[in-house]
Order: C-alpha cells, then sequence, then structure tokens
C-alpha cells in the first residue's frame, strides 16, 4: 500500500456552539490540514498520484474556507464548525474527486488536531 500525505493551510474565524468556555467566543485559528491518500497500486509512470495534483485538490476544497467567519460557510450553518467536523466536511469534499482518500486532519494548533476517515472493515 502507498500512503500520499499533502498539507495546506487557511485562516478563518469561528465560534463553537452548545459549548461553555472561551471557544464559545469568536476566535480565529491558522488550520493546517493533511490529507493522506492510500493507493494499492502505481501508475505506469511509477507515481500512486502527482503530489501537484493532490495538492490542487486540497487547496481547491479549502478555498471556501480561507479568510471567512465559518458559521456562515453553507455546511457550518447548522453544523458546528469544530476541527472534527471540518475534518469530515473537507474529506467528503476531497473524495468526490478522489477515491482513493484515506483521511484528513485538521490541526487547529501545534498541539490539537482531529482526524476523519471512513470506517473500515465493519467498524
Amino acid at each position: 500500500m502507498y500512503e500520499i500525505k499533502v498539507r495546506s493551510s487557511f485562516s478563518a474565524a469561528h465560534n463553537l456552539r452548545n459549548y461553555r468556555g472561551k471557544c464559545e467566543n469568536l476566535h480565529g485559528h491558522n488550520w493546517n490540514i493533511e490529507a493522506v491518500f492510500s493507493y494499492k497500486s502505481l501508475r505506469p509512470d511509477g507515481l500512486a498520484v502527482d503530489f501537484k495534483e493532490a495538492k490542487t485538490l486540497l487547496k481547491s476544497v479549502l478555498e471556501k474556507f480561507d479568510h471567512s467567519y465559518l458559521n456562515e460557510v453553507s455546511v457550518f450553518k447548522k453544523l458546528n464548525p469544530t476541527s472534527e467536523n471540518m475534518a469530515r466536511s473537507i474529506y467528503d469534499g476531497i473524495k468526490k474527486a478522489n477515491k482513493h482518500i484515506d483521511s484528513v486532519s485538521v490541526w487547529e494548533n501545534e498541539s490539537s488536531c482531529a482526524t476523519y476517515r471512513e470506517a473500515c472493515c465493519g467498524a
């Protein structure tokens, strides 16, 4: 199995709904996103996927979030804009274009990360 990872980032603000604490107030992050793709085999050119192609796809999915108030982005008008929900939303966006997406990790700072991947094998 081949695993390809690409990273990108964006800046955005949000506030958490139904939360008691500082994060219920408007605040922002410089979000770092990692997308992991898994392939069983390589293309004839020896690549699983071109890094440039994977980075372009990730950036295109993140574009709507950059310099936004996440609570006003359509997907988060009702869904709480948590790191967990962001990871799922980004994963779903990538999967529409590349079925080899394995996981998406959303880092809201250097020590806090949420990862989403689809359940495997009946889990």
